[in-house]
């Protein structure tokens, strides 16, 4: 219940904090600010993806680990079904950086 509580609490300080940007500025600032929108939310969005990619590489990698612990038998089933999932991993965070340059790409 306490960790209910922080992320209630934290999420409702950023929107919060959120409320000041959707206010509306003078009209010869939006192009800039849509770019920089842009470029602000390519950023994030890449970090999240890598970041996210790099926890779901180290499961796969403890849980292969614990796979061939448990049944030393199968290690080279184990490392064959490792490597496709950490090749597709990556893949997914190749694919976000494609995303984030295509994004970027378009701001002026």
């Amino acid at each position: 219940m306490n960790k209910v509580k922080y992320i209630f609490f934290a999420t409702l300080a950023l929107a919060l904090m959120a409320l000041p940007a959707l206010a509306q500025g003078g009209a010869a600032d939006n192009e800039s600010t849509v770019n920089a929108a842009k470029a602000i939310g390519a950023g994030i969005g890449f970090g999240l993806a890598a970041g996210l990619a790099g926890i779901a590489q180290g499961l796969v990698g403890s849980r292969a680990a614990e796979g061939v612990a448990r049944n030393p038998g199968a290690t080279s089933n184990v490392q064959t079904i490792m490597i496709i999932a950490l090749a597709l991993i990556e893949s997914l965070v190749l694919f976000a950086l494609l995303i984030m340059f295509v994004v970027v790409g378009t701001v002026k």
